[in-house]
């Protein structure tokens, strides 16, 4: 009897190991396809996808804020396969030597708008690119107009001239420009619009001290997403591009591998235009982005809490320094 119940317990006891090392494997089993179902779409579209010719959607891309950084990189991309360009900017003399450089290095045709966002009168410099663009098929429309704070800082220092000039480059300027030709690609059934967004937003889950940028590039991307389900079916392609740091004037950083120069990202930028709603161009940053989602918020949070607050000290370092002098 004895026996009995002990070969009886020792062979529950199997039965219940071997359902524990088969309910282990399952897990791993999933796990495992979780892995292969996000990693090979992943690695297919940074490095095996084909970009799409961009030819098929017109012969011109007009691109703001094309005279510096991300901008101008992109502009040049543009121009390079074979994209007529129309430039948006606020300096002439930038504006005449882009043009210049396009024409002679790229044989591209292009027109020059200047334009400053910032005037009170944003109506009357949407009417002179209009104008502009009248007797051509504007289809790409890059918006990277933007601007951040100069330094980091708290909402209450944050003074009524940069909210303003955050809100009417970064959310009125993006918007009113998609209204300005959409109607056109919406009768030709074909464009492709691409806003520059920011790493900021969706990925980190916040941005302390840079809290009117960040909220203003949620706009970007959540209008990108929108347009993207709202025009998808007709022939018109919406994308929000949320790099992480690229190295430019805005930035001011030197480029690294992972924070990519504005030329590298721009060919990164295009290679994948008119793909996803959302989409961080660049591998690497990729790669971060990813890293980051899998940390806890609040470390998240206290990092770049502490990370900011250290530039602000800088920031206010060197404005107090430049008022001494």
């Amino acid at each position: 009897m004895v026996l009995w119940r002990f070969v009886k317990v020792f062979v529950m006891g199997a039965v219940l190991e071997d359902r524990m090392l088969l309910g282990l494997a399952a897990v791993g089993f999933l796990y495992i396809l979780r892995l292969v179902y996000l990693v090979v779409p992943w690695f297919y579209a940074y490095f095996l996808r084909p970009a799409k010719p961009l030819s098929r959607y017109g012969e011109w891309a007009l691109i703001t804020g094309s005279t510096d950084g991300i901008g101008r990189a992109m502009t040049v991309e543009l121009a390079r396969k074979k994209i007529n360009v129309v430039i948006v900017g606020r300096s002439p003399t930038k504006l005449d030597e882009l043009s210049k450089e396009l024409t002679s290095k790229y044989k591209a045709q292009v027109r020059s708008v200047v334009v400053d966002f910032m005037d009170d009168d944003l109506e009357a410099g949407l009417a002179k690119i209009s104008q502009a663009t009248s007797d051509i098929q504007v289809g790409i429309l890059v918006n990277n107009v933007g601007i951040s704070y100069p330094y980091a800082r708290f909402l209450h220092e944050v003074d009524e001239n940069l909210e303003k000039s955050l809100l009417r480059l970064n959310c009125e300027t993006t918007t009113k420009m998609i209204h300005l030709f959409l109607p056109s690609m919406l009768k030709r059934k074909s464009g492709l619009i691409v806003n520059v967004g920011s790493g900021a937003v969706g990925i980190l889950p916040s941005y302390p001290l840079y809290s009117v940028y960040a909220a203003t590039k949620a706009y970007v991307e959540q209008l990108s997403r929108s347009l993207y389900v709202e025009y998808k079916h007709s022939g018109i392609d919406v994308q929000c591009q949320a790099p992480l740091y690229v190295a430019t004037k805005m930035s001011k950083i030197r480029a690294s591998f992972t924070a990519p120069s504005a030329e590298k990202y721009a060919k990164c930028a295009l290679a994948c235009a008119g793909y996803e709603p959302v989409i961080t161009p660049y591998w690497v940053q990729s790669v971060m982005w990813f890293i980051i989602r899998l940390l806890p918020e609040p470390i998240m949070d206290s990092i770049l809490l502490s990370k900011n607050l250290n530039i602000r000290r800088k920031g206010q370092a060197k404005e107090n320094l430049a008022k001494k002098e």
